[in-house]
């Protein structure tokens, strides 16, 4: 007898196949059939005809490291039909920590800064109660919606190894053996690899470069070299932003070499401005393959809207002076914003001349979400508009709407309809065995911008309306392929004997619904969010964890751990 079958759908199995109709039978945790089951006993039967049953989605670049430990769900990726994600990105990892406290409270401090997390919500909701990875994979084990693994973050090695000079400057041999010995631990412990970032953007709290920043070639090529020891492990790294140097290219083809490893690097934006800069970028996988490496380009398959506040502060806090303003306490910010000489101060600092004077255009700034009743009316409404009706100038209107919110206000420039070229040369790229999409940084800059519903959203903008692809095209780019680069064993395709990562999605009606606001961290802390249309059942190792876009009690998610849940991905 199955547990579940599911009847008389169209299987997309993942491989980028022509569709066909067929039932599927999951018992236990495995897809057990795909077949007619007319005549099967079944527990529970879903009717999935005029749908289509395909894997689930996997997202290999997240951040969701601390949110395991108050959101077992992983919301809102698993609304989305993503049902394994990878975390432990750039380096950025909240394990190991050491036995001074002083490690711990520096990376939550810096994993708020950079990835855009509440500092509360991170003392709040995470126990950091561990010390090794594998106490840390232990703790979050047995409440989680969907299967998660994590790479082990160069910065957290950096700064428990040599403390606070993880920001002064390069590491010894000695400190340097200690740190290939620490992720030699996390490997064997099931990490998925190592991450590491050289972003310029990347920077503590303290105004230091970020730790691994401090790291000179040698220490990225000798942590990489520990891979080569372990199986289903790889590689992901920012080598820089902008275009790339003959360094930076081959830097990642030399540390995939080192490692034995596919190297993915983060982020290649596309659109048909910026396609041919691109297809530079993508180069760097053809000199890796020349030396017998592999890296590949991940590209986040959307143009991000930024959502800015005067909370967080993100991007505004790269204006003229304005650094220590946004570090400072909620309470704090509002007294000087109600300031008046000092609110004077804040815009002539951001008007200076400057690469984001824009960012301070405040009249031409949307209204996104409000918190205060007397401010509902605002929402959608330009800086502009609502300047002109109150009487006061762009920049006394947003302030004083933003007090009222208590600084929740959220306020951009909206992503225009983009046309079908920017589109195409999204597809261009997808279709490019370089790259890779994904970039979803769920769990992270959770005020900023929202684009952990990459894949709904993909699919309503590239397949539903403009007809760019097949669906079987675009489900095996979301599924089989990053399955594959990670080496994930027996996921990322329907077929007989592999995981029931499974999701039943309408083709018709597939999408993210629009971006909204909820205040469910911890300490009820704001968040983006956006549901999903279309996708109907979500299951995870053969567990129903989505039914119409609602999360059910299960949670069968599974700590995926290298050598055990992966293996070695392909180097070609």
């Amino acid at each position: 007898m199955f547990d579940v079958i599911l009847k008389g759908g169209e299987v997309i199995d993942g491989t980028g196949k022509t569709r066909f109709k067929s039932d599927v039978g999951i018992i236990g945790d495995k897809i057990t059939a795909i077949e007619d089951l007319s005549s099967s006993e079944s527990k529970s039967v879903i009717d999935t005809s005029g749908k289509v049953v395909c894997p689930g989605f996997v997202d290999v670049h997240t951040h969701l490291d601390a949110q395991v430990f108050w959101d077992g769900t992983l919301s809102p990726s698993p609304l989305h039909g993503v049902t394994t994600v990878v975390g432990g990105n750039c380096g950025f990892t909240i394990a190991p920590l050491s036995d001074d406290p002083d490690v711990g409270d520096y990376l939550m401090k810096m994993l708020s800064r950079v990835e855009g997390i509440p500092l509360e919500c991170l003392q709040e909701g995470v126990p950091w109660n561990w010390k090794s990875t594998s106490e840390y994979f232990d703790s979050m084990g047995g409440d989680l919606s969907i299967n998660a693994g994590f790479k082990v973050g160069h910065s957290a090695l950096r700064r428990v190894v040599m403390g606070a000079a993880a920001t002064e400057r390069e590491a010894t041999d000695d400190e340097l053996s200690a740190m290939q010995e620490l992720l030699r631990l996390g490997l064997e412990a099931g990490g998925l690899g190592f991450s590491s970032s050289w972003s310029r953007t990347h920077n503590d709290p303290f105004g230091n470069m970020v730790p691994s920043r401090y790291a000179n070639r040698s220490e990225l090529i000798a942590l990489c070299e520990v891979l080569s020891d372990f199986d289903g492990t790889s590689i992901e790294f920012i080598p820089a932003l902008g275009p790339f140097e003959q360094w930076a290219m081959d830097l990642m083809a030399d540390m995939s070499v080192a490692a034995n490893s596919p190297l993915n690097w983060n982020v290649l934006n596309i659109n048909a401005r910026t396609l041919e800069e691109g297809k530079k970028k993508l180069e760097a996988g053809d000199i890796a393959a020349s030396k017998g490496g592999k890296v590949i380009a991940l590209t986040v398959p959307m143009t991000l809207g930024l959502h800015l506040n005067f909370l967080g502060g993100f991007v505004l806090d790269a204006l003229p002076e304005w650094e220590n303003f946004i570090l400072k306490s909620r309470k704090e910010k509002m007294q000087i914003l109600s300031d008046e000489d000092a609110r004077k101060e804040l815009d002539d600092f951001a008007q200076q001349d400057g690469p984001l004077r824009n960012v301070a255009h405040w009249g031409a700034k949307t209204i996104f979400h409000t918190k205060a009743p007397e401010n509902e009316g605002y929402i959608g409404k330009t800086i502009y508009e609502i300047s002109e009706e109150v009487g006061k100038s762009p920049w006394d209107t947003l302030v004083d709407i933003a007090i009222a919110d208590e600084l929740e206000t959220s306020f951009g420039n909206p992503v225009a309809d983009e046309p079908n070229a920017d589109w195409e040369a999204r597809v261009e790229v997808w279709r490019d065995s370089r790259a890779i999409i994904g970039a979803s940084d769920a769990g992270a800059h959770l005020d900023l911008f929202l684009s952990s519903n990459y894949t709904t959203y993909m699919l309503g903008e590239a397949v539903r309306k403009r007809a760019l692809l097949e669906l079987e095209e675009a489900v095996h780019m979301l599924t089989e392929v990053p399955a594959n680069l990670y080496g994930l064993v027996g996921r990322g395709a329907i077929k007989q004997g592999n995981y029931a990562d499974v999701i039943v999605i309408d083709e018709n009606t597939i999408g993210s619904q629009p971006t909204s606001i909820v205040n469910d961290l911890p300490l009820e802390a704001p968040r983006l969010f956006a549901g999903a249309d279309g996708v109907e059942h979500v299951f995870c190792n053969g567990e129903e964890i989505v039914s119409s876009g609602e999360f059910t009690s299960s949670r069968p998610g599974s700590v995926l751990r290298s050598g055990t849940h992966t293996s070695n991905p392909s180097m070609v």
